[in-house]
């Protein structure tokens, strides 16, 4: 006897249908019930479709560089502002540039606008100083004459008694054998509890003569010390003040700068690390060692070689002049302490980070050397009344698309429509559940295009039954019962779907390379269908068509299961009659 042939049996084979549909059913119940427990039930929509907030950014040629304002720097700008916006979560947010010097923000409805137009609409100047001299951050009365910056810091010093949280300072090897530096901690404070004679212990210590105090001239110590007392960091507007005092600055002077919270004022020495040295920030939680939040630093080969110099001579020197301010346009960002110096090309702050700031701080580290000065010239809402027209338009029209396809199912293939609805709605699940989870994942919103790209999907997804059923039936035409139509029709319908669906998929993914904007949200929701058709296709209808060819009713070629042989067109086979026997005449022996 033969031995059975053997072969690969494609998902959905006779032999087990049924768990296919059940491994596809358990996906979606996962799918909605992750959608349901995150709270949200509906895609973020972008901000044709929900509004949203609308910027205007101009550029400003920097002082001695009267040709800054060119195409080059105005993209690079793009590049940075999208990076940043994108940083905060937001996704379907359009950044582009609007004639020679102005750029367009657009921002959708749900994001924080405050937030986004602090990272956006900020020039960005970002630079690491050292810190000369805190004090509090509310107005200060005359201060008496002072030998120096840091005799004054000591008295300062003792007036502060805030404590903050601040990570411990050392250097260590990872497991990997990568130095990991942990030599800065974050906004620390002076001990309240210090004293005149822990001062004048502070002051006789010794210092590294090769390490050179960061001090302003003494012409100048009075003048910043004056500037000092008299700086109010407790209102927004004295804080814009003298930031824009502190930006128009040269990175070569001494300035004097607010904290962004307005809870303390210093005076800072001239830039030692520029913004363009840091090649990489992170915002990390540290779960090892219990630090909470942290952001960490990839410095350039130059800005590791400058940055290593500084922290090892800030390290020499007595709080708060071991601390390095990051300031960002005139502000003091963050102000940690320097405790060894830091080298490698890697750091990292810690100390009572939320996800937020810490975020927001690795934001400005990572993006905040912008080629250009920008101002917010306009700043507008945008309503979405256009939008939900458009949309309301678009559905309406998908929704008649949809009918006639419905209604032509039925005429054209009657019982195998069932199918065909029934493979749609797990489509249509599918992706309405995976948009929700996107927008809460990643901060996918659906806009207009997307939405156009999800009713041209209904077409594709309806394209690959249609091509399935024809196989099943010319397999009929042939002469065959369903059961072996289904199966040696899926062959060949599943080369077919996979070639068609390849040539769709690949279109989307070109389309979302080479275009920016809404565009790309047609190509993202065209390519995310495209793969859906081809899991239901494989996962949920051959598996169904499976089980169906075993009931009477398919089987039997019912006139209303669409699968009728005499509507097919088969024909009887054609049985020759026997001709009459010959009458045998007997023969003697």
């Amino acid at each position: 006897m033969a031995a059975p042939k053997k072969g690969r049996r494609s998902p959905g084979g006779q032999g087990r249908p049924g768990r296919v549909l059940a491994l596809i059913l358990i996906a979606m119940v996962a799918l909605i019930g992750g959608m349901f427990a995150s709270g949200d039930t509906t895609p973020r929509l972008g901000i044709d479709l929900a509004g949203g907030t609308s910027f205007t950014l101009e550029a400003k040629n920097e002082p001695g560089k009267p040709n800054a304002i060119n195409k080059t720097n105005m993209d690079t700008a793009v590049g940075i502002m999208d990076r940043r916006v994108n940083g905060l979560g937001v996704s379907e947010s359009e950044v582009q540039t609007q004639g020679e010097k102005h750029i367009i923000v657009n921002i959708p409805k749900g994001t924080n606008a405050k937030q986004a137009r602090q990272q956006v609409g900020t020039t960005a100047k970002l630079g690491f100083r050292p810190v000369l001299t805190s004090a509090p951050g509310v107005k200060s009365p005359e201060p008496k004459p002072s030998a120096s910056v840091g005799d004054k810091d000591k008295g300062d010093k003792s007036k502060d008694g805030k404590t903050k949280p601040s990570a411990s300072a050392s250097a260590s090897a990872s497991p990997q054998g990568r130095a990991v530096t942990d030599a800065l901690k974050a906004d620390p404070s002076a001990d309240p509890s210090a004293s005149a004679k822990g001062d004048k212990a502070g002051s006789d210590k010794k210092k590294d003569p090769k390490a050179p105090t960061p001090t302003p001239t003494p012409g100048d110590v009075a003048a910043l010390q004056k500037q000092l007392a008299a700086l109010d960091c407790s209102t927004p507007a004295s804080r814009a003040k003298a930031s824009e005092a502190a930006a128009a600055a040269k990175a070569s002077d001494p300035i004097v700068a607010c904290k962004t919270d307005g809870s303390a004022k210093e005076i800072l020495g001239p830039v030692a690390v520029e913004g363009t040295g840091v090649d990489k920030a992170s915002a990390v939680i540290d779960t090892q060692q219990g630090k909470g939040w942290i952001v960490q630093l990839k410095f350039t080969k130059d800005g590791a070689k400058k940055f290593a110099d500084v922290t090892g001579k800030l390290a020499t020197q007595q709080p708060p002049q071991n601390q390095f301010a990051i300031v960002l346009d005139g502000e003091v960002v963050s102000d940690p302490s320097v405790t060894s110096s830091i080298a490698g090309g890697q750091a990292e702050i810690s100390g009572g980070f939320t996800q937020a700031s810490s975020r927001d701080l690795a934001n400005v580290l990572s993006y905040g050397a912008l080629p250009l000065s920008f101002d917010v010239v306009t700043e507008t809402t945008v309503s979405p009344a256009l939008g939900g027209e458009q949309l309301r338009a678009g559905l309406i029209a998908g929704a008649i698309g949809l009918i006639l396809v419905i209604i032509y199912l039925v005429a054209y293939y009657r019982g195998l429509a069932l199918v065909a609805l029934a493979s749609l709605l797990v489509s249509a699940i599918l992706t309405y559940t995976i948009m929700v989870l996107l927008g809460i994942a990643l901060g996918f919103a659906l806009n207009l295009p997307a939405v156009c790209g999800a009713i041209v999907a209904i077409g594709i997804t309806a394209d690959s039954f249609i091509v399935y059923f024809e196989r099943i039936r010319d397999e009929i035409r042939e002469g065959r019962s369903l059961r072996p139509a289904v199966e040696r029709g899926w062959p060949r319908a599943r080369r077919t779907i996979l070639v068609s669906d390849f040539v769709s998929f690949l279109a989307a993914a070109v389309l979302f390379i080479v275009t920016v904007g809404k565009v790309q949200g047609f190509a993202f929701t065209l390519g995310l269908t495209t793969l859906l058709d081809v899991v239901v296709v494989f996962f949920f209808t051959k598996p169904l068509m499976t089980l169906l060819a075993r009931r009477k009713f398919f089987a039997s070629g019912h006139p209303w299961s669409g699968l009728d042989p005499k509507r097919l067109g088969v024909k009887p086979p054609l049985r020759a009659s026997r001709r009459p026997a010959a009458p045998v005449d007997p023969k003697e022996a």
